[in-house]
């Protein structure tokens, strides 16, 4: 069966970044992943930078193989969008299966951001910014095989600017349970290397402010 987490929302503890408006990120990919991880991170990240956050995960009842969707709104003031949101400013793509269901939700102007060892460039789209990157192959490079994911977040936030790089690794350190710890520092090198990926070739793709408007 299909399982949805409860929407949590994080109070602002102040203005930080400039960012005006609410950014809707929706993430897509399979268990195993570590879709929900990522999503947990990016809210925690945002949270505290002192901005209010909405984050919801729908997964299927397989740990791994099954889908699995989060999303994550951020945003300077109280969060308006549901939890199911009708249309988002981002999109971050693990696995091909959720794909075609969400795709249609990205706005006009949006970002389409994947994996590209797993995802190819939709060709239904040609009003959006697609970013793609190696991050299987990037992370399995850093020794971390299973850190895609945090590859993938890290180059997210260093092309966007949606939250620091800091407060993303302090974000995931906090959100790994006990017996996850271990992974801490593989997971700290992963975000380092997207982030790096990003810097090299992904820069000036989506100029600041592009980032800063309505859309």
């Amino acid at each position: 069966m299909p399982g949805a987490r409860p929407c949590v929302r994080a109070a602002p503890t102040g203005r930080v970044r400039g960012i005006e408006v609410e950014r809707e990120i929706l993430l897509t990919g399979i268990g195993g992943q570590g879709i929900q991880l990522m999503a947990k991170v990016l809210a925690q990240a945002a949270a505290g930078e002192g901005r209010e956050v909405m984050l919801f995960g729908i997964y299927m009842g397989m740990m791994r193989g099954g889908a699995s969707d989060a999303t994550v709104v951020i945003g300077e003031g109280p969060i308006s969008a549901p939890p199911i949101v009708p249309e988002a400013w981002a999109l971050i793509a693990m696995h091909p299966l959720g794909l075609p269901n969400l795709l249609g939700r990205l706005r006009p102007g949006g970002i389409l951001f994947c994996d590209a060892t797993l995802v190819a460039t939709p060709t239904e789209r040609d009003d959006v910014e697609v970013l793609a990157l190696p991050a299987a192959q990037i992370a399995a490079a850093e020794g971390n095989p299973v850190g895609a994911g945090m590859v993938v977040l890290g180059a997210f936030a260093a092309a966007t600017g949606i939250v620091s790089h800091d407060a993303l690794v302090a974000a995931m350190r906090e959100s790994l349970p006990p017996h996850r710890q271990h992974h801490a520092e593989a997971n700290a090198r992963s975000l380092a290397a997207g982030a790096a990926y990003a810097a090299r070739h992904l820069a000036g793709r989506l100029p600041a402010a592009r980032l800063a408007e309505e859309m």
